[in-house]
């Protein structure tokens, strides 16, 4: 196996971003991946499944220990996104993972996506203040079936692009649930990408589509760019790094569709 330090020095840009922002690694490192290095978008998304399931273990397990996380939202979610997430992976695997077709209709799937992510973080706040009064006040029964089928939505994205479960995810929940805290909300998100973003990985895996050497090589660079943005994010303003954050992922993503 060998180590490419090109591959781990956008390891460490992405996680530094991450690590400033909060906004999911697959947002910037598939297109990354398929736009400067030319790796067909299904290793891009398969790598950066396993990429993210290692990060958000991390994130996780902070959470967890801080008492911010909602176990019951999780469990929800995982009854959706998770049936769904197998069923995405047997499509794909009937359809090719390799086949240039294949290959399109992921990278239009992706190029949207970053789009209406650009949107959720740019426009969160009015996007919530907005949804949040004509959603109402849901009986919970019907709050658990909502919560169900965004699971089942984040599934697919996910098995797809790797991108979705952040700044999408992170927005409906918000609506779905204001009554919670955030950073219990933001600990359920990150707690949910894990078995999600692991079984996407693992069946990607199994299809062939992930490759070990990019995998280690970005792990390398992005942990201590993770730590380092961290560390640094209380001294940078949120309202200088959204609105640039969520322009890049527009322009990444019209790029991925034109």
């Amino acid at each position: 196996m060998t180590i490419n330090l090109l591959y781990s020095l956008a390891g460490v840009l992405v996680g530094l971003v991450v690590g400033l922002t909060g906004v999911g690694g697959g947002s910037l490192m598939t297109p990354l991946l398929v736009l400067a290095f030319g790796f067909h978008p299904t290793t891009a998304v398969g790598t950066d499944l396993l990429y993210a399931s290692a990060t958000k273990a991390v994130g996780t397990t902070v959470h967890g220990w801080r008492g911010t996380v909602d176990w019951r939202v999780v469990a929800r979610l995982a009854l959706g996104s998770v049936p769904a997430t197998i069923l995405t992976l047997i499509v794909l695997s009937r359809a090719g993972p390799a086949s240039t077709t294949t290959g399109h209709v992921m990278s239009v799937i992706l190029g949207v996506t970053l789009l209406l992510s650009a949107a959720a973080t740019l426009l969160r706040g009015r996007i919530v203040n907005y949804l949040t009064p004509r959603f109402g006040t849901m009986s919970p029964r019907k709050l658990a079936g909502s919560t169900i089928l965004l699971g089942a939505v984040l599934g697919l994205l996910v098995s797809l692009t790797s991108v979705g479960a952040g700044a999408l995810g992170m927005t409906a929940l918000l609506i779905l649930y204001p009554a919670l805290p955030v950073n219990r909300l933001v600990g359920s998100d990150i707690a949910h990408a894990v078995p999600l973003t692991l079984l996407g990985g693992i069946g990607h895996w199994m299809l062939g589509s992930v490759d070990g050497a990019l995998l280690v090589s970005l792990l390398i660079g992005s942990i201590p760019g993770i730590i380092v943005g961290s560390l640094i994010a209380s001294r940078v303003s949120d309202r200088v790094l959204g609105p640039i954050l969520a322009v890049v992922l527009a322009m990444v993503g019209v790029r991925l569709l034109f």
